[in-house]
């Protein structure tokens, strides 16, 4: 039987946590709830979303590395991307075309060095299609896969069932694909593709076999209902794992400006997606330096179980020894 829906209003959150760990599902409205706690509630969220985190995939950290095998010249009007065509000029974004093979697998040998278990080939545009494109990646993924010293992921855009596949048969462990977020804001975001064709890709994906990585950017103007919608939307695909990206302000693109979110209410975003996907990795990219910035050992106590490690796609990250060291004073395992 189902624990019944703590009140939250008050009190400690321990039987939030219990109810989460029972089967009880935090529904929009009380994920909103939840979102709306004042600050001083922040500690009895982050400590209810940290006993949900251990009982579901224990304190192994999770770490992962990304390189853009393709940058720039993409024709989506994102409006946090500066690898968009409409805004790079203005970003300063260098373009070029996609990386070799051998390109790829030396990128993911650098990444082993960082502790990366899983290698995300990410590519700037709106999806692949089958052709000589795609067959180029897939010998990527069949190289690295061969050292056999980091799993192959990628990140492709939207695609369909017969790229999945392909994929897939090629050693593909993991697509990523983000709803960016909830499908009620998502037109202030990008109106070059529809948010259900994101959806739809990460069903594609699932439906192939491969695990998926789902999940999208917090604090771009959205409200805490559209934050709360967001992370049930993701929820829905029951992605096994979910990165979590704070805005990074880009200049030159439209969200340039955009005021930052405070580091506690990073964490509590950090909280309440845990609460409602308990089960999934849940790992924080973009953002991680530039909005938790002192806090950012906080993000495993806020429910966290993994970080991007390296630099991200446009934006720099943190040295290989700094996360070492972060991950060493936490006792943290991987």
């Amino acid at each position: 039987m189902l624990a019944t829906v703590p009140r939250v209003s008050e009190g400690p959150l321990t039987e939030l946590a219990e109810f989460v760990i029972n089967g009880g599902e935090v529904d929009v409205a009380l994920a909103e709830q939840l979102l709306r706690l004042p600050l001083e509630r922040a500690y009895d969220l982050m400590y209810a979303a940290f006993q949900v985190k251990r009982h579901f995939v224990g304190d192994a950290l999770h770490r992962c590395g990304i390189v853009n095998i393709k940058s720039g010249n993409c024709g989506e009007n994102c409006g946090f991307c500066a690898q968009s065509v409409f805004y790079q000029t203005a970003a300063g974004t260098p373009t070029y075309n996609l990386m070799s093979p051998d390109q790829m697998v030396q990128a993911a040998r650098e990444a082993t060095q960082y502790g990366s278990s899983n290698f995300g080939l990410v590519a700037a545009w709106k999806g692949i299609k089958k052709g000589p494109q795609l067959d180029q990646i897939c010998e990527g993924i069949k190289r690295i896969q061969a050292e056999g010293k980091i799993l192959p992921d990628v990140s492709l855009g939207v695609a369909g069932r017969e790229e999945m596949q392909q994929l897939k048969e090629a050693g593909c462990v993991v697509y990523h694909h983000n709803l960016e977020t909830s499908e009620s804001y998502y037109t202030q975001v990008c109106t070059t593709r529809p948010w259900r064709e994101n959806f739809d890709t990460v069903r594609y994906a699932k439906e192939s076999g491969m695990e998926v990585c789902c999940g999208g950017i917090i604090g771009m103007g959205e409200n805490l209902r559209q934050r709360a919608e967001f992370m049930k939307e993701v929820a829905a695909l029951s992605p096994e794992h979910i990165p979590v990206n704070f805005l990074v302000s880009v200049h030159g693109t439209p969200l340039a400006g955009k005021a930052a979110l405070e580091p506690m209410e990073c964490l509590m975003a950090l909280a309440v997606f845990r609460l409602t996907n308990p089960k999934s990795d849940i790992f924080v990219a973009g953002g991680r330096v530039q909005q938790l910035r002192q806090l950012q050992p906080f993000l495993f106590m806020a429910g966290a179980n993994g970080m991007m490690v390296g630099n991200y796609l446009t934006t720099p990250g943190r040295t290989k020894e700094q996360d070492e060291e972060l991950v060493r004073d936490l006792g943290l395992n991987g």
